[in-house]
């Protein structure tokens, strides 16, 4: 089946340029039944793009018309026939030609028609439905393709038909100069037919039908349209620092589930799961400046999990490098305690204690205090600084600067030692020694580092996010556009992961 749709969608594309978004995503609605709209300025080829839906379905009827305030229902389903009315006195249109026979529409400048026309169009879209007389038609309608250079208006209830249009889809001139210089030097009239090999037949379709609404649903899909649904109420917008809530009804919702069943069956999968997730973005915006920051949400809700899992996989690793760093130091303090300064009481395996500064609540780093200067030997001290312990703010602590971030309120001074004292800015303060026969607390390393191997955790996380990748990229209904954004995410997140194992080697030390 992907082979097929793969090879539909190159005849469908041919001497079309830089219409592939607009032709795989219509072609991928079609089959889903849904409709879509098309955003652009006039002479982009939109209506093009309903002429190549027509040639992907053997013996398709199209029907196109260019609306405007004064078009009539006439004109769009078919006039009352007059012969029927006198005879018989029923109402009923002749549609043969119109809408109600065609297999692929397009409606230009969609939002200029008349009340009449939009409400008799949301039956049409929604349910397939036309109302001739007193007969009920199911059309054989596959696509509805809508065009238009404009959203609609705001207060004119138009509201209902916009919510239509399942898929969204803005374009635009030609972007590409060899792209350009091909459309300008192709003569061809533009309506390349398919081969009919590969044409969708009415059976297959009704078939098609009957096989995608069995298609399964993974709950993974269920998990993530809910992180989305979430983050859908605060959308930045392109080129602002607003953000938005973008509102998407619970019908549009299902349609969606139904497009991804869709996506899953023609690249012949019996479950929709997450790869087939990303195009949805087309299905959410409102309104053009919300379609970017929707992406990027749909492209972080595909790999939440693993973001979650480096997460933690990054405090273990912090957790580790601290706990490491604690040992160091405690092996420190104990080789400088059993060196000199022994008949010192050491405190929490860590600390000295000054006996008289701060009403008896102060505290210096061993370390710090083996390191200082000797009051014999100089009198110009080091700097150090002094705070209020962030644990226990009823102690003081006294440390060495070394040009870290220290909390805030730390009062910077000068420090200098001697054998049995410290002097804080120049006055003398006693440190605490031990009394006569009492045995000294030698520092002991708390906590344990994990015995986790982070190499080949991180090693099997970057190999998940790779095959996640590799299974999204494989999806035939993605842009260009999507799969650079893709990537552009992708790269910090490995970066993220590179990082990370460079942490590492804080726990090789």
């Amino acid at each position: 089946m992907k082979e097929r749709i793969q090879a539909l969608l190159q005849e469908m594309n041919r001497g079309i340029y830089e219409k592939e978004t607009e032709v795989v995503l219509a072609l991928l609605a079609a089959i889903a039944g849904e409709s879509i709209i098309i955003l652009g300025p006039p002479g982009v080829a939109k209506s093009m793009v309903a002429r190549r839906l027509k040639s992907a379905f053997s013996d398709a009827r199209s029907f196109e018309y260019l609306m405007s305030r004064f078009s009539t229902p006439d004109e769009i389903f078919g006039p009352v026939s007059i012969s029927l009315l006198k005879s018989s006195d029923k109402y009923e249109r002749t549609i043969d030609g119109y809408l109600p026979t065609a297999d692929v529409v397009f409606l230009d400048e969609i939002w200029k028609a008349g009340p009449a026309i939009q409400n008799t169009l949301l039956t049409v879209i929604n349910e397939k439905l036309f109302r001739n007389g007193e007969k009920e038609i199911h059309l054989p309608l596959k696509l509805l393709v809508a065009a238009s250079n404009e959203l609609p208006a705001q207060g004119e209830g138009l509201e209902a038909l916009w919510d239509r249009f399942l898929v969204r889809v803005e374009t635009g001139c030609i972007k590409k100069q060899d792209s350009f210089n091909q459309m300008l030097l192709d003569d061809s009239d533009g309506d390349a037919t398919c081969d009919s090999k590969w044409q969708i037949t009415d059976e297959e379709y009704a078939e098609w039908t009957k096989q995608i609404r069995g298609v399964a649903v993974a709950d993974s899909v269920l998990d993530r349209i809910h992180v989305i649904r979430k983050a859908l109420g605060a959308v930045a917008l392109s080129n602002s620092d607003e953000r938005r809530q973008v509102y998407v009804s619970d019908r549009r919702w299902k349609k969606i589930v139904k497009l991804l069943r869709t996506s899953a069956f023609l690249q012949d999968r019996k479950e929709a799961d997450l790869t087939d997730l990303l195009p949805i973005y087309h299905c959410l915006w409102n309104e053009p400046d919300e379609s970017a920051d929707i992406r990027r949400i749909v492209i972080r809700s595909l790999f939440a999990e693993y973001g979650t899992e480096l997460a933690k996989l990054k405090l273990a690793i912090e957790a580790d490098i601290k706990v490491r760093r604690m040992h160091g130091a405690t092996w420190k303090a104990k080789a400088s305690i059993l060196k000199r300064d022994g008949n010192k009481k050491v405190f929490n395996s860590f600390y000295y204690h000054l006996l008289d500064h701060d009403t008896g609540n102060t505290y210096v780093f061993i370390a710090d205090y083996q390191r200082m200067r000797d009051y014999k030997k100089t009198q110009t001290g080091q700097l150090g600084v002094l705070y209020k312990d962030p644990k226990d703010s009823k102690r003081t602590i006294i440390r060495g600067y070394d040009g870290a971030d220290y909390p805030e309120g730390a009062r910077q001074v000068m420090l200098v030692r001697d054998n049995d004292n410290l002097y804080i800015d120049g006055v003398q303060f006693e440190v605490e020694k031990l009394k006569p026969g009492e045995k000294q607390q030698i520092p002991v390393a708390k906590g344990k580092v994990s015995d986790c191997d982070y190499y080949v955790e991180l090693d099997d996380l970057g190999d998940k996010v790779k095959t996640r990748e590799e299974g999204i990229l494989g999806n035939i209904f993605l842009s260009e556009d999507d799969r650079r954004e893709l990537g552009d995410y992708l790269k910090g997140l490995y970066n993220e992961i590179a990082l990370t194992r460079q942490e590492l080697e804080k726990l090789d030390d």
